[in-house]
């Protein structure tokens, strides 16, 4: 299996499960509440981690409760973490996620915690891994990082989930591109297949789409589609782009074969959404 380093965010997630959204003024009870360790990058290591991999993260983590837990998770895992940036008087972000049964969800974010740094990426090797995941964040700091990966011929994966001011700078420098559809509605974007035929030449790209299924692109810029996977009920859709991501490194590792990665990562995120949480079935 690979050697994976994931650079992003970890989150604690406060999830509570309702069998109806409330009304403006309203309250309800929650049938059931979970403190998870969430964040894109710290989910797809964890998923990695499932599927055998040896899997690092480097990203911030503060000093109070939801960073704790996230050192139990990835523990429990066995993710690698000793790169990780302690930031003092900070703890993680957290999401207040509200979960309705059907596994739609609402989220109100906090953060105060910083945006991991290129300087504190200088005390990582990149020559020591056989990939490099990065969650689109911090643009400015991401050039640095990437540029480092790229020098030590590392091949390096991008996740593109929200539109930050000059990503797109930064897709030329990637071997892999993993597009949200969050990205492509802000700009405009209502056919996956033509956007990333628009793509840069010699760029693999994926874009999911929820319950339209996945697209990706190979290098010669030739695109194909699968519809998603869909579990025999909907508990929990949370994370499944982070599982979709892991599933596409895991197969491009495994099989090094686009189309077969692309079956894999659509059918691990579609039966994901019918468990709760990011435990793989065993």
């Amino acid at each position: 299996m690979a050697r994976m380093l994931c650079v992003g965010i970890a989150t604690l997630d406060i999830v509570s499960t309702v069998e109806r959204y409330p009304a403006e003024d309203d309250e309800v009870r929650a049938s059931a509440q979970s403190w998870r360790t969430g964040g894109n990058a710290a989910n797809t290591a964890v998923v990695l981690a499932q599927l055998g991999h040896r899997v690092s993260w480097a990203g911030n983590l503060g000093d109070g409760p939801g960073s704790r837990l996230a050192e139990q998770t990835f523990a429990r895992h066995g993710v690698e973490y000793v790169r990780a940036s302690r930031v003092r008087g900070h703890d993680l972000p957290v999401s207040c996620i509200t979960l309705a049964e059907g596994g739609s969800r609402t989220i109100v974010h906090y953060r105060d915690l910083p945006e991991y740094t290129a300087a504190a990426f200088e005390a990582i090797d990149p020559g020591t891994f056989d990939r490099v995941h990065f969650e689109g964040r911090a643009v400015d700091q991401l050039q640095v990082m990437i540029r480092r990966v790229r020098e030590a011929g590392v091949p390096v994966s991008l996740e593109v989930e929200k539109p930050r001011e000059g990503i797109e700078a930064l897709f030329e420098q990637a071997d892999l591109l993993l597009f949200s559809h969050h990205y492509l509605r802000h700009h405009g974007h209502a056919d996956p297949a033509e956007f990333l035929r628009s793509l840069p030449g010699g760029v693999v790209a994926t874009c999911t789409w929820g319950q339209r299924g996945a697209w990706a692109r190979d290098g010669e810029g030739a695109v194909r589609h699968l519809p998603a996977y869909s579990p025999p009920e909907v508990v929990d859709t949370l994370g499944a782009g982070d599982v979709f991501n892991a599933g596409m490194l895991h197969g491009l590792a495994v099989f090094d074969d686009l189309d077969r990665a692309l079956a894999y990562a659509v059918r691990l995120a579609g039966e994901q959404c019918g468990r709760p949480g990011l435990e793989l079935a065993t």
